[in-house]
């Protein structure tokens, strides 16, 4: 007896772009506020083509921005 192993094809999955607009960190949660340093939109700090990970404008971690994917 053969056995016969199927498999699902997927279709491709469309291309999407990822932008990191405003930057979401609260300066004041510590007491108890929520102020936001007015940063609008992520620009990576370090050389061409490295993929950084810290703002150029404000200083802090790309996760604090708001991810927008198209």
């Amino acid at each position: 007896m053969k056995r016969v192993v199927l498999r699902s094809v997927e279709p491709p999955r469309p291309v999407r772009t990822v932008r990191y607009v405003e930057c979401q960190k609260n300066f004041a949660a510590a007491a108890g506020c929520y102020v936001v340093d007015g940063c609008r939109e992520f620009m990576p700090s370090g050389a061409e083509g490295n993929t950084a990970l810290t703002c150029a404008a404000c200083g802090c971690h790309r996760s604090f921005h708001r991810k927008v994917e198209s």
